[in-house]
């Protein structure tokens, strides 16, 4: 199952939103190193109710629009 995040960086929150595409996830991480890309993962996975573990960066891991891949 893959689904598909629009991320928005530095913003004042965390907050994952709904959105008809996907999901819309904010984060206050910065985009340097993968640190907004860990914080998508930790916050999609803690609304989902599923580990970290289970979730990675399929596309997109330098894009605000990504492809999240859940593992079974």
């Amino acid at each position: 199952m893959k689904i598909k995040v629009r991320v928005i960086p530095r913003a004042k929150q965390n907050k994952v939103e709904t959105i008809p595409s996907g999901y819309r996830v904010r984060v206050t991480a910065v985009p340097e190193g993968g640190k907004a890309n860990g914080a998508v993962i930790k916050l999609l996975a803690d609304h989902l109710g599923l580990a970290k573990s289970r979730l990675r960066v399929v596309r997109g891991a330098t894009s605000r629009d990504k492809l999240i891949g859940l593992i079974p």
